[in-house]
């Protein structure tokens, strides 16, 4: 025969008036057991006097366990949308049992509280209008966050061709405003391998950097291989002169992207 608790006193917490402390007397004076949430003392109607077995204590306290770390999880919710996998590390982060962590994640996912679908489409659209990353890029940090590549494909129905256009080609726009006095070549590279490291498609890219080349600023181009080549004459004119000067400057203004065209004027007109 188990032996049997008598609760003696119930109190409200200091700090914090949803959870109660219970005291109990097994038979050797009242002393403390366990603490409860107002939910739990509710549901298992907790009160002065009444008996508690071995096997009801062990469930109180494994339920109200289990209720402290639903409700750090609906307080890790509160702030923005999560992936399953970010709940599970999280939870394991703060020591919680596999076996807790199991039955939290199950109750959020029957409540509609956890849903990797939503979190993914609430994340691609939060990315196409907060920041300048391309598709891929936006992918990648899904799947990083344990969504499933097929989930992660079906989000990014979220961003249509369209706006990764308008994103990307916004993006070049200001680049090309800040010019460095690259050649124009040189531009189009780099750009293109930025925009690809942004996680952009090739077919958008391509479509950008046709439309950036049918606007190509001649006189921005001669104002560089100018600048550009000012600088080399002024690197080389010390060791170097007459013709091997100018094949060492078609050489590296070639290298710069520059065509031969505006490398031939430059040296005629500098000779």
């Amino acid at each position: 025969m188990s032996i049997l608790a008598v609760i003696t006193r119930i109190t409200t917490q200091k700090k914090s008036k949803s959870r109660y402390n219970i005291f109990i007397d097994n038979g050797q004076g009242e002393e403390y057991g366990f603490s409860v949430d107002e939910d739990i003392l509710i549901e298992f109607h907790l009160r002065k006097g009444l008996e508690l077995d071995k096997q009801t204590t062990e469930q109180l306290i494994q339920k109200d366990s289990i209720h402290r770390t639903y409700s750090l999880t609906i307080n890790f919710l509160s702030y923005r949308m999560r992936s399953i996998k970010e709940i599970k590390e999280y939870l394991i982060k703060k020591e919680v049992e596999q076996e807790q962590i199991d039955v939290v994640v199950n109750r959020l996912l029957s409540e509609g509280l956890l849903n990797d679908t939503d979190f993914a489409e609430a994340l691609v659209r939060t990315r196409v209008q907060t920041t300048s990353k391309g598709p891929m890029l936006v992918k990648r940090e899904l799947m990083d966050k344990g969504v499933s590549s097929a989930i992660a494909d079906q989000a990014l129905s979220f961003y249509p061709y369209e706006s990764q256009y308008e994103k990307a080609a916004k993006w070049v726009e200001k680049k090309l405003k800040s010019s460095n006095r690259k050649s124009f070549r040189q531009q189009v590279q780099n750009l293109q391998q930025t925009l690809m490291q942004k996680g952009f498609t090739q077919d958008v890219i391509k479509d950008v950097l046709e439309n950036v080349e049918n606007n190509k600023d001649d006189d921005q181009e001669w104002q560089s291989v100018v600048y550009q080549g000012e600088k080399l004459v002024r690197k080389y004119e010390k060791k170097l002169e007459g013709n091997a000067l100018r094949q060492k400057l078609k050489g590296a203004l070639y290298q710069k992207g520059f065509s031969f065209d505006l490398i031939d004027r430059f040296i005629d007109e500098n000779s």
